[in-house]
Formats: structure tokens, C-alpha cells, sequence
């Protein structure tokens, strides 16, 4: 739990989350490999690569024979927010605001009169205008409020949809008096980095809550935090990838993770799920001098994939809202996800197979489906099995408030998914 917390708290933005995982497998002896070059590879040997600064590939390769195929988890780095538009000057009522806009599918009002900071990358300009500098940003400090309308104002205000250009923008200062002391927003990531305002190019910059991490409930069951959709899978990856796995039953030549971004607005992008890069990633490792003699199309015949993503436990208030019949309690360990529709691309032999991995040892698990009506969101498993047409499963952690800027899990839930990662990774 300790290791989900520290990557709760560094992934303030997918750029961090992944920089954050880099360092894990750095420190873990894993090493770093440039995608735009030929592979280096040797039996035994671990190894990631970042194609692109939000999404993170890592594997390792089984010594001897024996092993075939591959077995293959992917993830993804981020999480609902809100983006920070070019040029967000703007000004009402004495107040400095910010021009942001919602990313993915959010629950607005957990946003309300939060105490925000800002984390992604600012672009610098350089003597080659085709090569910008890339340096990580984190104000590192509360410089945000989306401030909410008092019922006072308006009795009706909470059954009012919201307007996200109006009510939903941050506020970051008072207007000075003395023009010297408004800064604009890219004058003062100017200032925090120690660069001239004309040096910054562009940036990608996103909110986040300042809040850290808490273990809660009478007897410490439940974690309340933000992003656990899906930075807990990202740890889960990560680090049953890293550890030397407990049990040796893992039967593939290679062990991949996969931690995809903008996986919440559809995948659509080059370092999204709903691209080509996966299977680039493959070709590369194949294209190596280790793996001259081998049968890349025999051993793609042989891989699995899985999902890794959350997945919505039984809200106690709102029962009604879970099938009558497959469940997602907390507490009850991970959850392997169906649909009839393909939503969730968990197929029978795969389900066939977590179900005895999971029996044999001892790993606490549920089938959920969602309730006949309520299609529920598509992860990354239909999206990655028609890139790499293999048998595949989505899974995850069951949890409360799934988009709010706090989640809440169980703590054991995510022991449960460690160590079926450290398993199939292993």
C-alpha cells in the first residue's frame, strides 16, 4: 500500500505518472532503451522505453527455452481534469481567472472550492526551432479555487446543470492596482521555472487536487484519493513487474506492461490504446538480434492480453444500480469485468484462466457485468485486442466515486491485484 501511495502522490499529471514509473524501473535495474533505435537485447535482460512523454513500455525476457509468447498488461496514465487552454487570461469582478476546460468524463461539482494546483510539461525555446526544450512543471502549491455559487444566490443552483465555460473556471489572484504585480499564467510558470515569459512556447498543463492520500474508515479499509482510476493499476503493473515474482508460473518468453494516456477522452491519439504503437513496441523487440531466429507470428499466437483499469464496486446508497447478479463488492479483491456488448472484452478462455490462477492461489476475485441497460465506459481491452487479436480480459480494483477528484477504494483490493500482476508478470 505504501508503493500505491508514493505513485498516487508523484502522478500529479500523466507526464509525472510516467516519469514517476521510469524511475521505479530504473532503480528496480531495468534499462532504458531509445525507440527510434535497434533494440539491444539479451535473455534475462529487463528494459523500458517512452515513445512518447505520457506513455511508458517495459518488459523483461525470460531465460531458457521453454517459454513462449507473451503475456502483456496495460494501463493507462491518465485521469479526469481539467486542461489549461492557450492564452487563459481572464478577468471578472477584481478577480485574476483561468480559462480551462474539462477533460474526460468528470464529476464536476467534487471540483467545487478545492484548494488546485497545476502539473504537465512547458515547451522552451531553443537555438533550433525544431527542438524545443521539454522540462516538467508542478507549481508545487494550491494556486487554484473554482470558487461555487452560495444557495443563497440561487436556490435551484444544485439542480442546475453546469456550464463549464462560466462556472467552472479557476481563480488565481486579486487584480493589483499596481499592473506590475498581475502576472499573466504563462509569466508566472515563467517565474516558478526561473525562465524568461517569452521563452515558453507552449505547454500542456493540467489541475490537481492539493490533497494528499488518506487512509480512512474505523479500521483503515478504505484509501480516499485522487486518480486511483488509474494510477493504482499503474502501480500494480509496475511493480508486480519489478518484483521477482513469488511463483514461478508464468509460462510466456516475455512479460510486457503498457501504460497508454488519454485513455478518458477515447484513446484516439499516438500514445493512446486506439493507435499502432503497442504493436511497434513489438516489432521492435522481435526486430533485435536476440530474437533473429525466433516465430514472431507463433508467438503472438500464444499471448494474452489483460486490462487493467477500475472498475465500479456496489455503492451502498445506490444498490440498484449493479446487476442483480454479478457484483463488484469492495473488499472482495479484483474484479474481472464482462459485456455482452464488448464494452469489456473479457473472453471465455481468458476468464477461464484468471478464474484458476486465482483458485490456485488464493487471490480473491468477483465477475461483474454491468446491469442490463447501463452500458458503462469501454476500456482499453476492446481497443488493444483488435490491434493484437488475442485472447484478452479486462480487470480491476473495485471502487466508489470512479471520476470524482476523490476515489475511494479498498485497501486490500489492491493487494489482491499486485499480486495477480506479480504472477502473470513474473
Amino acid at each position: 500500500m505504501t508503493q500505491l501511495i508514493d505513485y498516487l502522490k508523484a502522478a500529479k499529471s500523466p507526464y509525472h505518472a510516467v516519469e514517476f514509473a521510469a524511475k521505479r524501473l530504473k532503480e528496480a535495474g531495468f534499462e532504458a532503451l531509445d525507440f527510434t533505435k535497434e533494440f539491444e537485447l539479451k535473455e534475462g535482460g529487463r528494459y523500458y522505453c517512452m515513445p512518447y512523454p505520457t506513455a511508458l513500455f517495459a518488459f523483461k525476457i525470460k531465460s531458457g527455452n521453454k517459454a513462449e509468447g507473451m503475456h502483456i498488461a496495460c494501463a493507462h496514465t491518465d485521469s479526469p481534469t481539467f486542461r489549461i487552454k492557450p492564452n487563459p487570461d481572464m478577468k471578472s469582478a477584481g478577480i485574476n481567472k483561468l480559462n480551462a476546460e474539462p477533460y474526460g468524463g468528470m464529476l464536476k461539482r467534487t471540483w467545487f472550492d478545492r484548494a488546485l494546483g497545476a502539473a504537465g510539461t512547458v515547451l522552451l525555446r531553443t537555438e533550433n526551432p525544431y527542438s524545443p526544450k521539454a522540462v516538467l512543471f508542478d507549481t508545487e502549491s494550491p494556486w487554484f479555487i473554482i470558487p461555487s455559487l452560495a444557495p443563497h444566490m440561487d436556490r435551484e443552483i444544485e439542480t442546475k446543470s453546469l456550464d463549464p465555460q462560466k462556472e467552472l473556471l479557476p481563480v488565481f489572484s486579486l487584480v493589483s492596482e499596481d499592473e506590475a504585480g498581475n502576472k499573466s499564467f504563462a509569466g508566472l510558470v515563467a517565474q516558478k521555472l526561473g525562465v524568461k515569459e517569452e521563452d515558453i512556447l507552449d505547454y500542456d498543463l493540467s489541475l490537481y487536487l492539493c490533497e494528499e492520500p488518506v487512509i480512512c474508515g474505523v479500521n483503515g479499509e478504505f484509501l480516499l484519493a485522487s486518480r486511483i482510476d488509474n494510477i493504482a493499476s499503474v502501480a500494480a503493473l509496475c511493480e508486480g513487474l519489478i518484483a521477482d515474482p513469488e511463483i514461478d508460473q508464468n509460462d510466456a518468453k516475455i512479460s510486457i506492461i503498457a501504460l497508454f494516456d488519454n485513455e478518458e477522452i477515447g484513446s484516439r491519439t499516438k500514445q493512446g490504446a486506439d493507435s499502432n504503437i503497442l504493436n511497434a513496441v513489438i516489432d521492435r523487440i522481435y526486430e533485435s538480434e536476440l530474437f533473429a531466429n525466433a516465430n514472431k507470428l507463433s508467438d503472438i499466437s500464444k499471448t494474452k492480453i489483460l486490462s487493467v483499469d477500475g472498475a465500479h464496486g456496489v455503492h451502498p446508497n445506490y444498490s440498484e444500480k449493479a446487476d442483480d447478479t454479478a457484483k463488484a463488492f469492495m473488499g472482495k479483491g479484483v474484479v474481472f469485468k464482462t459485456s455482452a456488448s464488448q464494452r469489456y472484452v473479457t473472453d471465455p478462455a481468458m476468464g477461464a484462466i484468471l478464474k484458476a490462477i486465482c483458485e490456485k492461489y488464493d487471490i480473491p476475485f468477483s465477475r461483474q457485468a454491468n446491469k442490463s441497460g447501463a452500458p458503462g465506459g469501454q476500456t482499453l481491452g476492446p481497443i488493444i485486442s483488435s490491434y493484437l487479436p488475442v485472447p484478452a480480459a479486462d480487470l480491476g480494483v473495485p471502487m466508489l466515486g470512479m471520476h470524482s477528484v476523490k476515489e475511494t477504494m479498498c485497501a486490500k483490493d489492491y493487494d489482491a491485484l499486485y499480486k495477480l500482476m506479480n504472477i502473470w508478470l513474473g
